[in-house]
């Protein structure tokens, strides 16, 4: 097992929801819960300068409201960062804009969603064995959050799973290097908090965001994923 968990934030919950869930790390070491018990350290990317861990560290990256087309300088800079740690074999783990940020470090590209924003809890449909999915049915519920998606793979990616909404859901980009589209950390109650929370680009999206919430449940198998 690795030295410790590393969880990368790149951003923070809507205020109203981080008031009663916390923030990023903390929703992440919920999820977690009993399985695993040893150290973490939180590391924010945007204040915090070079992303220097540990040999023997594993990393989340965690998701954020920017996009990675932004081109902020801390994404420059995580970016040259992942590439290093990846090549060197650090075992990865990106969620949402976390699994875009490695896409794109990567060598793939990022775009806006042109099947829309993705909201609530959708079907997994996995399209290959891996061990990233010990224990998970050949389809499982996750919660999903966003309206980019990974738009040009990166040269040695495989597609591990996909959706109606995204065929991008889960890529492995190396031997222990992954990218999730869904948030496997979201319960059903944080998924609905976020619905509301963006229920204004929702409708102005033409979305219904009182059937996003009916939709919304906990996933078990995405927890297990994580």
């Amino acid at each position: 097992p690795p030295n410790k968990i590393v969880i990368v934030v790149t951003g923070e919950p809507p205020a109203s929801i981080q008031a009663e869930r916390g923030n990023y790390v903390r929703i992440m070491l919920e999820a977690l819960g009993e399985s695993w018990s040893g150290p973490h350290q939180a590391l924010d990317i945007r204040s915090d300068g070079a992303l220097d861990v540990d040999q023997n560290d594993a990393l989340i990256i965690t998701g954020s409201s920017s996009s990675v087309h932004e081109r902020a300088p801390w994404m420059l800079r995580a970016e040259e960062d992942l590439r290093r740690l990846v090549a060197r074999g650090t075992p990865v783990l990106g969620v949402c804009f976390g699994h875009q940020l490695l896409a794109h470090a990567l060598g793939g590209e990022i775009g806006q969603n042109p099947r829309g924003r993705e909201m609530s809890t959708v079907r997994i449909e996995r399209l290959a064995d891996d061990p990233l999915f010990e224990g998970v049915g050949r389809a499982f519920e996750a919660n999903a959050c966003h309206s980019d998606t990974v738009e040009q793979l990166p040269a040695a990616a495989q597609v591990l799973a996909r959706s109606d909404g995204d065929p991008h859901q889960c890529l492995r980009f190396g031997p222990l290097c992954y990218g999730v589209q869904f948030h496997p950390e979201f319960d059903g109650a944080l998924m609905r908090d976020y619905v509301e929370a963006r229920r204004e680009p929702i409708l102005a999206e033409g979305l219904d965001p009182e059937a996003l919430r009916a939709r919304a449940s906990d996933t078990p198998e995405a927890v297990q994923v994580l």
